[in-house]
């Protein structure tokens, strides 16, 4: 569903009628998980002159949450979840259950998905590894896509994740769905945050951020995703239900508790694996 620019503020403002998952391809919608709306985050102070890469300060530790047991029903195989055949995490860390959510940040529902994402996983324990993969579907997703590695590479991610996202579909200030792609535009937000803007936009056109987002998008390919939020469990589930954007949370956490039960780590009253497929 392609949102013109003049049209994108009203479409924010009415996000609580209704949700769209956005697809690979043509960005097609379809129909997904809903939230009440959100207030998005307003953006960090810009900065008056841009630093060198070298000079971007590293971004505060998260302070992790206690292990707590996941709440309500214990997801369905085949309804909230699928196993991922021969799944392997992004980005193994020894000790580490890893959750990671596809985005893209021209996709609206990623939009909507991002105040609720961000509040659960900064709470999330320690022994949960949460991280981003960028979806490249198109013209207008693969310069943000290049931008987020760069920014993670700079440790920029969170100071400039939801910023970005507010810029883009609130207001209205970053090239959206249905613009033309300006990588120019998208060196110099981040100069806002620290990064020099002209080698920002070189390393956005390097050949490691070229295969950083090509290793991307086959582990995305083999991990099954079409479209975007998507929410992978240690390489081995992909969240397929939820009536809200909070159930498909609740779902990740069955999922995670399951894992860290297949570990051996603390108990929390997770399923049981199934004795089939990749259910640890």
């Amino acid at each position: 569903m392609l949102i013109r620019p003049s049209l994108r503020l009203a479409f924010v403002l009415a996000l609580a009628l209704g949700g769209t998952a956005c697809s690979r391809g043509d960005d097609a919608a379809t129909t997904a998980a809903t939230t009440e709306p959100a207030t998005a985050a307003a953006p960090a102070d810009a900065a008056t002159t841009p630093a060198a890469p070298s000079e971007v300060p590293a971004e505060e530790p998260r302070q992790p949450g206690p292990i707590v047991p996941p709440q309500g029903p214990a997801p369905v195989l085949g309804q909230d979840y699928e196993e991922i055949p021969g799944g392997t995490p992004w980005r193994a860390e020894p000790g580490k259950i890893e959750v990671v959510e596809v985005f893209g940040y021209v996709c609206p529902a990623c939009a909507r998905f991002a105040p609720v994402v961000e509040a659960w996983h900064s709470k999330l324990p320690a022994d949960v590894a949460f991280r981003y993969v960028a979806a490249p579907f198109g013209p207008e997703w693969d310069p943000y896509a290049k931008a987020f590695y760069v920014a993670e590479q700079q440790g920029l991610v969170g100071r400039t994740h939801m910023p970005l996202i507010d810029a883009i579909h609130v207001k209205d200030s970053m090239p959206g769905e249905g613009d033309g792609p300006d990588e120019q535009k998208i060196a110099n937000f981040y100069a806002q945050y620290g990064a020099n803007a002209q080698q920002f936009l070189a390393a956005m056109n390097s050949f490691a951020v070229a295969t950083k987002v090509n290793q991307g998008r086959q582990w995305m390919q083999k991990a099954g995703v079409t479209g975007t939020p998507t929410m992978i469990v240690n390489g081995k589930y992909r969240v397929t239900g939820g009536q809200t954007y909070d159930d498909v949370l609740r779902i990740a956490d069955h999922l995670i508790a399951r894992e860290r039960a297949a570990m051996g780590g603390a108990s929390t009253g997770a399923p049981a694996a199934p004795a089939t497929g990749n259910g640890g």
